[in-house]
């Protein structure tokens, strides 16, 4: 699990050094073409990084950091180009930004209880997905033609279902970290004298007890 230099590894942190070079492209020399082939092997390499690592037994702690370090950046990166460059509204980007700044905010109380981040559910997944769909799209939708008219529209469909699922998604994460913390409240430490044995355990209390009363009565 502490393993650094694995294939997975790797394609994590090639992605996370396209990030500068795609804001580069799309809003230096707008060259859209390379920005979305750069964004094609982003989502390509996510697809495999994830595969290798099941494959190959390559899994570690730094994989669980980079994978969504880089598909975050690789979100914000193309949600500020867009903004920058008037595609979509600021509102868009300050729903998306909003949630997780939300999120991280909660990470210090999670702490406190023991626990730490906590997983990507599905429908956090299916939100990233559609919002991977959408910008490009968006960014295609920039141009003139029929094909950029379809590409708008359907980018528009995936980025508001995307923003949806990603404050579902958000409200999630809020019940679970809510039942984890009322959890930790409701169990008292383990020195606390008002703590209840557990079923399991208060057979083998009783026994010993007996035990004990049998030897204090043959000393006798």
């Amino acid at each position: 699990m502490d393993r650094v230099w694995t294939i997975p590894n790797a394609l994590s942190v090639a992605r996370l050094l396209g990030v500068p070079v795609f804001l580069w492209l799309v809003l230096g020399p707008k060259e859209d073409g390379w920005a979305l082939a750069l964004l094609a092997f982003a989502g390509i390499s996510d697809w495999l990084d994830g595969k290798i690592a099941r494959a190959l037994d390559q899994t570690s702690r730094l994989g669980q950091v980079l994978d969504p370090s880089a598909d975050r950046l690789y979100t914000f990166a193309t949600l500020i180009a867009l903004v920058l460059r008037d595609i979509v509204p600021w509102w868009v980007a300050a729903l998306l930004i909003g949630r997780d700044v939300l999120v991280v905010l909660a990470l210090p109380v999670l702490r406190m209880y023991g626990y730490g981040p906590l997983p990507v559910n599905f429908a956090g997944k299916a939100a990233t997905l559609c919002l991977l769909y959408a910008f490009p799209l968006l960014f295609l939708g920039d141009h003139h033609g029929i094909w950029a008219q379809a590409a708008y529209v359907t980018g528009w469909a995936f980025a508001i279902w995307g923003t949806g699922l990603y404050w579902w998604a958000g409200a999630l994460y809020a019940v679970q970290a809510r039942r984890l913390i009322a959890g930790a409240r409701s169990t008292p430490p383990a020195d606390d004298p008002t703590r209840r044995p557990s079923p399991s355990t208060a057979p083998e209390r009783r026994a010993t007890a007996a035990k004990d009363r049998k030897g204090a009565t043959s000393q006798q």
